[in-house]
């Protein structure tokens, strides 16, 4: 039995052999099997209980810090839309917010909240879904130094609220079981004047567009930085600033993010970001390792 005559029935959008090049910052890769664009947090819920518990299930944010192979995605993509981007105070330190809500939006509300420490979000392209599993973090702060639980939705449909302590945070990792969507999350920051916020949030965009390449099609920061070094700085020095394969390129701007100059497939840029790590490994010894999820299979 096929794939299609197994899927349950939704109130979302289901959509077969769906683009996910348009979806993502590289604007590159295949397709999905099934992309599902769920109606609220119950239809995602019943959707998930009656799939069959094989099939592999990824959330897709932004698609900012993500490589989707050429071959595609083998099984379900879930997008969280519009019912899951609401962002809320609920007191004077505190905000609750969907799981598809964006940094911009995140940080946007804490300032006119009057809430401060939550500045750092308006860096981070992407939804507090991604920057909630990943540890997001920019500019001296990360999210686990604001976050008081998420919620999320097992693969087998139980949603579930998870206190900072159960995630395992480290340095842009969690412990957030596999196929788990995150759909909500509470941050807390400290009082402070509106204007004083804006002003930081000002101070960081105009650092990143010094900065980073972001007019370019790209996936944010590309590796991890190592213990006692910049990924950056070690990329630099192994002679790969403006170095090309394929239709893909190290940033002249920011050696830490590689570039989709036109036409690049996702085997150009994850084979770009092999040979940096080799060069980097051949000049200093230290092993990068990626920042950026690639996923799916090879063409």
């Amino acid at each position: 039995m096929s794939l299609a005559e197994t899927l349950p029935v939704v109130r979302g959008k289901l959509t077969a052999n769906a683009p996910l090049a348009p979806l993502v910052w590289f604007k590159s890769g295949g397709p999905a099997d099934w992309l599902f664009e769920p109606k609220d947090a119950d239809d995602l819920a019943d959707f998930l209980r009656d799939l069959d518990p094989a099939t592999p299930v990824m959330a897709l944010g932004l698609g900012s810090n993500l490589i989707i192979r050429d071959g595609g995605f083998p099984g379900i993509v879930v997008r969280l839309g519009k019912a899951f981007a609401k962002v809320d105070a609920i007191d004077a330190t505190t905000l609750r917010c969907g799981g598809g809500a964006s940094g911009i939006l995140v940080s946007s509300t804490a300032r006119d909240a009057g809430i401060a420490g939550l500045e750092f979000l308006r860096s981070i392209p992407g939804t507090v879904g991604g920057f909630v599993r990943m540890n997001g973090g920019a500019y001296g702060s990360e999210v686990k130094d604001i976050l008081i639980d998420c919620d999320v939705m097992l693969r087998s449909g139980e949603r579930r609220t998870l206190p900072l302590a159960e995630l395992g945070y480290t340095y842009r990792h969690s412990e957030l079981p596999d196929g788990a969507v995150v759909i909500g999350a509470t941050f807390r920051g400290h009082p402070d004047d509106p204007a004083v916020i804006q002003a930081e949030m000002d101070r960081i965009s105009a650092s990143r567009e010094a900065s980073q390449p972001l007019r370019s099609k790209t996936g944010g920061s590309t590796f991890k930085n190592p213990d006692g070094h910049k990924a950056w700085q070690l990329v630099d020095e192994a002679g790969c600033r403006g170095f090309s394969l394929g239709g893909a390129q190290v940033s002249e701007k920011h050696t830490n993010f590689l570039i989709n100059t036109g036409d690049a497939t996702s085997a150009d840029i994850e084979a770009l970001g092999e040979e940096v790590r080799r060069r980097v490994k051949a000049k200093s010894g230290v092993d990068l390792q990626w920042e950026i999820q690639r996923v799916g299979v090879t063409k």
